[in-house]
């Protein structure tokens, strides 16, 4: 019986849905195209209608039917003619064909046919296996203004609701897309900016509609476009030379107040370049340090913290590619070719749910596209290093690549310095190789690599090495007007040695390495002007070398020694939705659900519960295959913003962020270096948590010309890692009984104000913030001052920046950049006893002293050559000085014990003012 219920349910169920779906339709053709015929039928039965264009260009329709089945108007408008159609209802389907018929059901008889017997005869009509692909509208190039451009396909009717329009932004002169870009439709709120690739996609009703175009260094432009139904319209863009050279931070210039983003900082090349940087050439990590929250501990080093993070808290990625270590030359130089670099972003609060896996901060920097319709090329030469860019077409509008190198000669320098550093050697080079590829208008693939080397010793024979190594292939996608997605395979690689020779006895050398392999799948959906859905899955394959010590002469002593490789996968899926509630208030919610699997092949040691890591406190110890899951870990991450709209030129914003990070930087200085050794999250070492909570007010100004904020901010971090007094972190096997987990706080306020036109412009920013840490676990052993919080070796709590250019004429501009912070904690000892007969040092509380103040300001002149268009070369110098007023600036701080007092001395790296020129060609 029951049976029978459920058999009656699902027939009249599928009845209704056959009624629901077989609606009658009303159509009035005159003389109409196949076209036109198709997207009317289309739009009204919800059927997907195929056919063969070619077959159908000659043909006009001309047919009137009121309120008749799809099927009814078919047959009226192929009446008599060469034409046949075949309707399959299930799939909602029709093929149309020309002279040959497709059946829809078997010949009769056919399955009552015989073994051995041939099938029955089909009618005449000819029968054809039919597959063609749907009918589409035609792609749209607009390269001019006053023109009336049709998109989607034409209709006698004008028909209600919306469309889709979507493509790419172009540069006219390049074909490489505009990233930034903003198209809005004028008289309304509605508006995109473009991605990373140019392309954009936006729901409109359709009609008659006037788009606005703006992008970063290019003029602002118009589109008429009639909107009919789905469609593409590229739109080409004219480079823009101006009077005045404007810093640019966004596309946008409302962004600042109108976007659900907090602590989100964007800046092209051309802001970059105008800040004066060590040796001339500009540098991308050294702007970055003049944003609000951003610090570095000191001189000679391109890491930095973001509020109240360490360091390798940061996620560094070049298109994708993880570096993990940005620096060259001491840190003099960033790992980042200015010429091939297009712009930044920095995420410090709201961070996208495609991002995970650090604490703090994604700086995501992004490389140009190679030039699509000409060769182009440009070079620079410095005091210490020179660099070259080439890039073209392979195949014109479809196939590009880019080049770009960079090499140093800086030993002449070394020699001029004081005797106990004419020994030293360093160099480095790096190389990038971009290919972009367009298949169709919904297919690309990129391809993006980076080589660098480090090669470098200071007035001894230890030569320190190391080396980044990164691939990546891209493929996009476009599903259609509103999905598209991005699928990336990736390797990145970075090893690093240490070496010595001098003494052949014990000659030694130090390697090690951490590679990964990552895949990653990125998918956004626009569900409509008020929803963006963003959701995709990630995978990371670490493979760590934490070190390896063999001889490095025939008679060394060293023993060779190793520890073991470290594997790890980590894992993760996301899901996020922009939506506006009402034109003020716009909320961004997400949620990214990481994994980590740390992997064998490895042996864990085990401790006794309650009691300190220590070697007699080891119970036993578990040895797991490869490939074996030894621990999982696994955390939901929450990522929430909102945005309310006071009123145009004001608002108010919050967020509130969680993060894990499974991967440590074991290190007992306050800059990432060649030995410092990365860690994975293990049984006996936890990962990272951090969660924040942010709140802003965000101002604009004279129409939006100067934008102002002021953020405030609370951070909690969970088992960041500290050294222990003594410990030894280089060649360790039992690593865990080295470091103690801590946890942290942070807190802060940043005020910033930036004015983004006119022959002055630039930015200031202040940021007060303060970061602790805590040691109170019992089973560490000896706690850290007695378990209250001590300053993280990276608290700074004072910073100020001012960033800015002044451009005197066309050729002529001028930079200034002043910075100033608190001197960074350190640890002094500060007494001496007798114990047991021997003297000793007593040292201060961790942290409890500073170095002095830090304070630098930079001076440059940008001289650029004539101006004319046509010409093949143009040329522009940059002359300046770093550190103008000559401060002795402390780096760090040592002490010696000379004639039985302890004295202390603190190392300086630019003790002087140093001058610096570059000359820079463009063809």
């Amino acid at each position: 019986m029951k049976k029978i219920y459920f058999t009656l349910i699902l027939f009249f169920a599928v009845k209704l849905l056959h009624a629901q779906v077989s609606k009658n339709i009303s159509v009035n053709f005159k003389q109409a195209t196949i076209e036109q015929f198709v997207a009317e039928l289309e739009s009204k039965s919800g059927y997907h209608i195929y056919y063969d264009r070619a077959q159908f260009d000659s043909l006009k329709i001309s047919v009137q039917v009121n309120n008749q089945p799809l099927e009814s108007v078919l047959s009226q408008a192929f009446h008599n003619t060469a034409y046949h159609y075949a309707l399959f209802e299930s799939k909602m389907q029709v093929f149309l064909t020309r002279d040959k018929e497709i059946r829809t059901q078997p010949a009769a008889g056919y399955f009552n046919v015989k073994p051995g017997q041939a099938p029955p005869a089909a009618s005449a009509t000819p029968v054809i296996d039919f597959t063609v692909a749907p009918v589409k509208a035609p792609v749209i190039e607009s390269t001019v203004e006053n023109k009336l451009y049709e998109v989607g396909i034409k209709t006698n009717e004008l028909k209600a609701g919306k469309a889709s329009i979507s493509g790419y932004v172009k540069s006219a002169k390049s074909g490489v897309g505009v990233a930034g870009a903003g198209i809005y439709v004028a008289n309304s709120g509605v508006g995109v900016t473009t991605d990373q690739f140019g392309y954009y996609t936006l729901s409109l009703p359709r009609g008659k509609q006037l788009l606005i175009v703006k992008g970063v260094g290019m003029k602002d432009a118009r589109r008429q476009v009639m909107l009919y139904t789905d469609g593409d319209l590229n739109i080409e863009l004219q480079e823009q030379v101006t009077t005045l050279k404007e810093v640019k931070i966004s596309a946008e210039k409302v962004a600042n107040v109108r976007s659900t983003e907090m602590a989100v900082s964007r800046l092209d090349i051309k802001s970059i370049k105008q800040v004066p940087a060590v040796f001339g050439e500009a540098d991308v990590l050294r702007i970055v340090l003049t944003l609000p929250g951003v610090q570095s501990v000191g001189e000679a080093t391109t890491g930095f913290n973001v509020r109240g993070g360490a360091a390798d808290q940061n996620l560094i990625l070049l298109d994708d590619k993880t570096i993990y270590n940005p620096a060259h030359f001491f840190g003099f130089f960033s790992a980042f070719n200015p010429d091939i670099v297009k712009g930044i972003e920095l995420y410090k609060s709201t961070i996208p749910e495609k991002f995970g896996g650090r604490l703090s901060s994604v700086l995501e920097v992004t490389d140009r596209e190679g030039n699509k319709k000409n060769f182009a090329g440009s070079a620079g030469i410095g005091l210490l290093t020179s660099r070259l860019n080439i890039e073209g077409p392979i195949v014109k509008d479809k196939t590009s690549f880019i080049f770009g190198g960079r090499t140093s000669y800086s030993d002449w320098l070394l020699k001029l310095l004081p005797e106990e550093y004419k020994h030293s050697h360093a160099s480095f080079y790096d190389f990038n190789i971009d290919i972009s590829h367009q298949i169709d208008k919904d297919n690309n693939i990129y391809v993006t690599s980076y080589l660098s080397k480090d090669n470098f010793r200071l007035n001894s024979d230890t030569t320190y090495n190391y080396s980044n190594k990164n691939a990546n292939i891209k493929w996009k996608h476009n599903f259609n007007s509103k999905l598209f997605s991005l699928i990336s395979f990736g390797y990145d690689g970075y090893n690093y040695d240490i070496s010595s020779s001098a003494n052949p006895v014990n000659a030694y050398k130090l390697k090690f390495g951490i590679n990964q392999s990552n895949f990653k799948t990125d998918f956004t959906y626009y569900l409509n002007r008020n929803n963006t859905l963003d959701f995709g899955l990630s995978a990371i394959y670490y493979k760590l070398n934490p070190g390896s010590e063999t001889p490095n002469s025939a008679t060394s002593l060293i023993v060779p020694d190793k520890v073991d490789n470290e594997q790890g996968l980590e894992s993760a899926l996301y899901l996020g939705d922009k939506f506006d509630i009402t034109p003020d208030f716009s909320i961004s919610a997400g949620i990214r659900y990481s994994m980590f699997n740390y992997l064998g092949a490895q042996t864990i040691r085990n401790y006794a519960p309650g009691l300190p890591r220590t070697p007699l406190n080891v119970i036993d110890s578990t040895t797991y295959s490869g490939g074996k899951t030894i621990k999982t870990y696994t955390r939901p991450e929450i990522r929430v913003s909102a945005r309310y709209n006071i009123t145009d030129d004001l608002s108010l914003k919050a967020s509130y962020n969680t993060l894990a990070q499974y991967i440590h930087l074991l290190s007992n200085t306050t800059a990432i270096s060649p030995i410092d050794i990365y860690k994975l999250s293990d049984p006996n070492i936890k990962p990272q948590y951090g969660s924040q909570v942010s709140f802003g007010i965000f101002k604009n100004a004279m129409q939006n010309a100067i934008e102002t904020s002021v953020e405030v901010y609370y951070k909690r971090i969970d088992n960041y890692l500290d050294y222990k007094s003594g410990a030894k972190l280089i060649m360790s096997q039992a690593i865990e009984q080295e470091v103690l987990n801590t946890q942290g706080k942070a807190y802060g306020v940043e005020l910033s104000v930036k004015k983004t036109t006119g022959k002055l412009n630039g930015w200031i920013n202040y940021t007060y913030s303060r970061t602790f840490l805590r040691q109170d676990d019992p089973t560490a052993g000896q706690l850290i001052n007695g378990g209250a919080y001590y300053p993280a070796n990276y608290d700074k709590p004072h910073s100020f920046n001012f960033t800015g250019n002044y451009r005197i004429t066309h050729r002529y501009s001028v930079s200034l950049d002043v910075t100033y912070s608190t001197g960074r904690p350190i640890t002094l000892p500060i007494a001496k006893y007798y114990s047991n007969g021997a003297e000793r040092v007593f040292y201060s509380d961790r942290n409890e002293y500073r170095i002095p103040d830090y304070f630098r300001s930079d001076f440059s002149i940008n001289i650029d050559g004539n101006h004319k268009v046509h010409q093949k070369f143009h040329n522009s110098w940059t002359v300046g000085v770093y550190n103008l007023t000559g401060r002795q600036n402390a780096y760090s701080t040592f002490y010696q014990q000379q004639g039985g007092a302890i004295n202390s001395y603190q190392l300086s790296i630019f003790a002087r003012p140093i001058p610096f020129i570059n000359y820079n060609i463009r063809f």
